[in-house]
């Protein structure tokens, strides 16, 4: 049996170019696709449904069964079921590309912080990072005091097509977005020292916004490269060996 990615798509109408989640040719490993019904960005995005954990629970559970060797989702704010979605199934999950920030932050010099860009800056909160170990200092009465360097979309041609689930995309126009806010972030937070997308709908601006701000940059590709080496390991030839 082949194995492959598994991934829980949200229910959307907009394209999804190279370096996009939802395009296979993003990838070097097979990958297979299970749209969960009427999980679109309204319901995830902006109102961060409970209701819709129950639908992603089944998806997963009939992604392993047809023999997914580990399971993602489409969109990271899905990061507040990945608890859930880890102990449903027996494979690994990581649900948000936001589980990278803990350790990417172990990887930064000294003063150095992750900026997180995101599709929509006011939808991350405590149950989003809760789910991927982030922000768990956070004061419930002045959460804003642990708040980690985010910053949105909103206001872009950006969010109109992804959290607003558009159906045209203006490639160019996106990645001029990505870069200003990510030459933003940069400015007003000299501090921060690498960049994590939490939109899946990002890598394909990866290139163009490392370039322009001289920062690595890690998103969903880069966690489901690191975890499918790790589940489809690599064999390696019995040739010379070398000094």
């Amino acid at each position: 049996m082949e194995r492959f990615l598994g991934i829980l798509m949200l229910d959307t109408v907009f394209p999804r170019i190279p370096g996009d989640i939802g395009n296979p040719e993003t990838y070097s490993f097979p990958v297979r696709k299970l749209v969960v019904q009427n999980a679109n960005p309204q319901r995830v995005v902006h109102e961060a449904d409970p209701t819709l954990l129950e639908p992603f629970l089944q998806a997963a559970e009939q992604l392993e069964k047809e023999g997914a060797a580990a399971i993602t989702t489409s969109c990271g704010f899905l990061a507040m079921f990945q608890k859930e979605l880890a102990a449903r199934v027996h494979v690994p999950v990581f649900a948000s590309s936001l589980l990278q920030v803990p350790y990417i932050q172990t990887m930064l010099p000294a003063g150095k912080k992750v900026g997180i860009m995101t599709a929509k800056g006011g939808g991350l909160g405590p149950r989003h990072f809760a789910g991927v170990g982030i922000w768990k200092d956070a004061d419930p009465e002045n959460p804003e005091n642990e708040r980690p360097i985010i910053y949105g979309m909103e206001g872009t041609h950006f969010y109109d097509v992804f959290p607003m689930n558009g159906p045209v995309l203006d490639r160019e126009k996106a990645e001029r977005e990505m870069v200003e806010k990510a030459l933003q972030m940069k400015a007003e937070h000299p501090e921060v020292g690498a960049i994590v997308f939490e939109c899946t709908n990002m890598p394909p601006y990866s290139a163009a916004v490392a370039e322009a701000t001289g920062l690595p940059v890690f998103d969903i590709n880069t966690l489901a490269e690191y975890i499918m080496r790790g589940v489809l390991q690599k064999k390696y030839s019995d040739g010379p060996a070398v000094k």
